[in-house]
C-alpha cells in the first residue's frame, strides 16, 4: 500500500506542481520510467461511475477525519521510505514511457523501449490497452479536481469539468482494449485535456490533491475489503450449492431404480464382502457422481480389479439413485456394495455423542440463526456437510464392518492414479491410522485445529505437533477395536458438546482420537490441495497414488481449478445416457 501511495503521491505532484517544480519532475521520470507504474495504480483504483457530490462526499469525509498536523501522510511515511529503494528498482526493470500529464490525445498510444533482439535488431512493441489505461487516468486526475477547494470555487469550471468528464465516462464504456474505443474517443480526451489545462493554472497547491489522492486510495482499500468478504461468502455459496446437472441425475437414476424388479436391484459377489483377504474401501457419500469417480480410478488403476471391494453407504435420499448407478455401470470386476446410513439401527443418539449434538436445539442455532450468522466471521465452520453423519461415519469403521481386518477409507473428493494394494502389506508398527503428515506448512498443526486457550487441550496435546490427511488413510481395524478408538472419540466428543475444545469437522476429533496412533505414510500415497491451491506440484501429481481435490473448488463445479479438471474427469463416460439427459458436461 505504502509503494502504491508513493506513486499517487508523485502522479498528483506531476498533475498540480507549478511549472520550475514540473520540469523537475519530468526529469526523474524519465530517468526512472516511473509513467507507467503511476497509471497502473491510478487505473486500478477508479472509483465508481458518477463524478459528482456522492465521490467527493466520501472524500471530503476521510480528508476530514485527519488531525491539523497531517498525521495521515506521517503515519506512512516509514513504510514509504523502506520501499522506495525497491520500487525504484523494479520501476528501472520494467517497461513505460513518457505519458504523465502534459501529453495530448496524439500521445495516447505508449510505445514499450525497444529491446534488444536474437538477431542485433530493435523491436517495437505496444500493449493493446495503453490508450484504455490512459483514459483511465485522465478520468482519475479529473475527479481529484473536482474535489479540489480552488476548483469547487469557480462553478462555470466545475459544470464543464463534469460535462467532460461524463463524455469520457461515456466512450469508454466497458471498453478493455485499444480496439473497443470509438472513433471519437481521441477528440473527448483531448477536450478534457484541455479543461484539466484550465485547472491546473487555477490550483497549484500539490499537498491538497495528494490528501485526495489519499482519500481515494483508502476508499478503494475499504471497498476491496468489501469485496474480498463478499467473495469469501459467495466461494462458499457456490461450493456448497448442488449444480442443476446433479440435482437432476439422482432423480433420473431414482426413477429407473424403482422401475426395477426386486431381482435386479441386486449386486452380484455377495461373498465377497466380508473375506479380510481382499482389499477393502470404505466410502461415505451422498455424491453419486463423484463417488463414480473414486471407484472407476481405483478400478482402472489397480492390477487386479477382482480382488477390491468398495463398501458405500449413503443416505436415504440417494441410496435408490446410488445403487441404480453402479447397477447400471458395473466397476469391472470389482465387487460393489451400497448402503443406506439410517438401516444402521445401532447409530443412534444413545449410544454416539455427534449424532445426539447434530439434533440439538443449540446446533440448529449455530447453523440457521440469522444473528449467529452475523456474528460468526468464519463462514467455513457454517458447512452443512457438518450436519450430515456421514461425515462422521469414518469414526465407526469396525462396528459398521466386524468381520474386516483393514481397510482403505477414501473421500468423495479423490482420484486414484496407481494401485494401492501396497497400503495392505505397510507394516503400521501398532497404530490404528496409516495417514500423509500434512505439517509442512505452519497452519496445519494441531493449534491450526484445537483452541489451546482451553486448559484441557494445553494439558493433553503439543500445538506444534503435526497434523495428517483425512481422505486416503488405511485403518487397521484389529488395533482399533484393541485400542478402544471409538470410545476415545467418544468421551472427547462428549466434553466438546459446547464446541469449545475445537469448532467443528472430523479432522480435529480426528487428530484428537489418532493422538499417538497414527502412522506417517510416504507422501506420494497422497497428494492434496487440488481445490484451492492451483500451484500443486506438477512433479508431485506425477508421483501421487491418490490427489485430493480438497477445498471449496471442487472438479465438478463450474469453480474447479481447470488446469486439474481433466484429472477428474477422464474417469467419466459422459457418453452415459444418464449424463446426456442431465446435461452434464466435461
Amino acid at each position: 500500500m505504502a509503494r502504491r501511495l508513493i506513486l499517487l503521491a508523485l502522479a498528483a505532484a506531476a498533475v498540480v506542481v507549478p511549472p520550475a517544480s514540473a520540469a523537475v519532475a519530468s526529469i526523474d521520470l524519465k530517468n526512472g520510467h516511473w509513467e507507467r507504474k503511476a497509471n497502473r495504480v491510478l487505473s486500478e483504483i477508479t472509483a465508481d461511475d458518477g463524478a459528482g457530490s456522492k465521490d467527493v462526499g466520501m472524500i471530503d469525509q476521510v480528508t476530514r477525519g485527519q488531525g491539523q498536523d497531517g498525521s495521515l501522510a506521517r503515519g506512512s511515511t516509514d513504510q514509504q521510505d523502506k520501499d522506495t529503494g525497491s520500487l525504484q528498482q523494479s520501476s528501472s526493470e520494467g517497461s513505460s514511457s513518457d505519458i504523465i500529464p502534459k501529453q495530448t490525445s496524439d500521445q495516447l498510444l505508449v510505445e514499450i523501449p525497444q529491446k534488444e533482439n536474437t538477431d542485433g535488431k530493435s523491436k517495437t512493441m505496444t500493449l493493446p490497452d495503453t490508450r484504455v489505461r490512459n483514459i483511465k487516468d485522465q478520468l482519475i486526475k479529473a475527479k481529484v479536481y473536482l474535489g479540489l477547494g480552488a476548483i469547487r470555487a469557480n462553478p462555470q469550471y466545475l459544470r464543464d469539468l463534469r460535462q467532460r468528464i461524463r463524455e469520457v465516462q461515456k466512450v469508454l464504456g466497458d471498453a478493455s482494449k485499444d480496439s473497443d474505443l470509438p472513433k471519437n474517443a481521441n477528440e473527448k480526451v483531448k477536450a478534457l485535456e484541455q479543461t484539466l489545462i484550465k485547472g491546473k493554472q487555477t490550483q497549484d497547491d500539490c499537498s491538497v490533491a495528494v490528501k485526495k489522492l489519499r482519500a481515494m486510495l483508502h476508499s478503494a482499500e475499504e471497498q476491496l475489503h468489501a469485496q474480498k468478504k463478499q467473495t469469501v461468502f459467495l466461494t462458499q455459496l457456490a461450493a456448497k450449492t448442488l449444480p442443476k446437472g446433479l440435482h437432476c441425475l439422482p432423480l433420473r437414476l431414482a426413477n429407473e431404480y424403482f422401475s426395477l424388479d426386486p431381482g435386479q436391484q441386486q449386486f452380484p459377489n455377495h461373498e465377497k464382502l466380508a473375506n479380510p483377504k481382499l482389499y477393502h474401501y470404505a466410502l461415505f457419500s451422498d455424491n453419486i457422481l463423484a463417488t463414480a469417480v473414486v471407484v472407476n480410478s481405483t478400478v482402472l488403476n489397480a492390477k487386479n480389479p477382482s480382488h477390491h471391494v468398495f463398501h458405500i453407504v449413503t443416505d436415504r435420499l440417494n441410496y435408490g439413485p446410488m445403487r441404480m448407478w453402479f447397477l447400471s455401470n458395473p466397476p469391472g470386476k470389482a465387487t460393489i456394495e451400497v448402503q443406506n446410513i439410517d438401516e444402521f439401527t445401532w447409530l443412534n443418539d444413545s449410544y454416539s455423542p455427534v449424532l445426539k449434538q447434530l439434533g440439538s436445539q443449540s446446533m440448529i442455532d449455530y447453523y440457521f440463526s440469522d444473528q449467529h450468522a452475523n456474528s460468526d466471521s468464519n463462514l467455513k465452520y457454517r458447512n452443512p456437510k457438518y450436519l450430515s453423519m456421514l461425515n462422521h461415519l469414518r469414526f465407526y469403521l469396525p462396528e459398521i464392518y466386524p468381520k474386516l481386518d483393514k481397510m482403505v477409507f477414501l473421500d468423495d473428493d479423490v482420484v486414484v492414479k496407481k494401485d494401492l494394494t501396497g497400503l495392505w502389506s505397510i507394516d503400521m508398527k501398532g497404530k490404528v491410522n496409516g495417514a500423509v503428515e500434512t505439517c509442512g506448512e505452519s497452519f496445519h498443526r494441531f493449534d491450526r485445529y484445537l483452541n489451546f486457550s482451553n486448559p484441557v487441550i494445553v494439558k493433553n496435546f503439543d500445538p506444534h505437533a503435526c497434523g495428517w490427511a483425512f481422505g486416503m488413510n488405511v485403518f487397521d481395524l484389529v488395533e482399533w477395536r484393541r485400542q478402544n478408538i471409538t470410545e476415545i472419540y467418544h468421551s472427547w466428543q462428549k466434553l466438546n458438546e459446547e464446541r469449545l475444545l475445537w469448532k467443528l469437522g472430523t479432522l480435529p476429533p480426528g487428530l484428537i482420537t489418532f493422538w499417538n496412533k497414527t502412522f506417517p505414510l510416504n507422501r506420494s500415497w497422497h497428494v492434496l490441495g487440488l481445490g484451492y491451491n492451483p500451484h500443486v506440484s506438477s512433479r508431485d501429481l506425477e508421483n501421487a497414488a491418490v490427489i485430493h481435490y480438497n477445498g471449496n473448488m471442487k472438479p465438478w463445479l463450474e469453480i474447479g481449478l481447470p488446469k486439474f479438471r481433466s484429472y477428474w474427469s477422464k474417469y467419466l463416460d459422459y457418453d452415459q445416457p444418464f449424463l446426456r439427459e442431465c446435461n452434464i458436461n466435461p
